[in-house]
């Protein structure tokens, strides 16, 4: 079927796309969701459509599903949460450490795991979803800057913070 080529072909960038766009992390499955049904719809009605760019299309999609979400003030709001995040200070951490922290040594049991999902939830948002893109969606460093309208040291400075902070907590344990 038709739906299930794009979907293959366009759900990676979508989710990445939808992730770096959310005001709210709780949203993100909603709203990938419906940017799949919508475009499902799209095609039951019209299927004989041509669509030319199968991941512009998608993203159109999401586009529209996000500004439905959130209206002009929630917008703002989050754009003036980017623009001071843009004040914080430089990091003068390496990029490799963001990598050593997943290969150290260390045993994680449930508990481990748990406290650790705990800590990243108590993160800011934009923190969540920098942590997200890097080890989940497997973005490096500047892709997750890209996709967040983020600068590098911004971003390196939320990873590695909270990798520290990772560290410090499975030690404590």
């Amino acid at each position: 079927m038709r739906f299930d080529e794009i979907y293959a072909a366009t759900q990676r960038s979508a989710l990445i796309y939808i992730t770096a766009k959310c005001a709210r992390n709780a949203d993100i499955g909603d709203i990938f969701q419906e940017t799949y049904l919508a475009l499902y719809r799209t095609l039951r009605n019209n299927p004989d459509m041509r669509i030319e760019n199968e991941s512009a299309f998608v993203l159109k999609i999401a586009r529209r599903i996000l500004a439905r979400y959130y209206n002009l003030r929630t917008r703002l709001k989050m754009f003036v949460s980017l623009q001071a995040a843009y004040d914080e200070g430089e990091s003068d951490l390496s990029d490799a450490e963001a990598a050593r922290f997943m290969t150290d040594d260390f045993t994680v049991t449930h508990a481990r795991m748990d406290a650790a999902r705990a800590h990243l939830q108590r993160k800011p948002e934009l923190t969540q979803k920098c942590f997200y893109l890097m080890y989940d969606m497997g973005l490096s460093i500047a892709e997750v800057a890209r996709a967040m309208g983020l600068t590098e040291s911004n971003v390196k400075n939320r990873i590695y913070r909270t990798i520290k902070e990772l560290r410090q907590l499975i030690k404590d344990e």
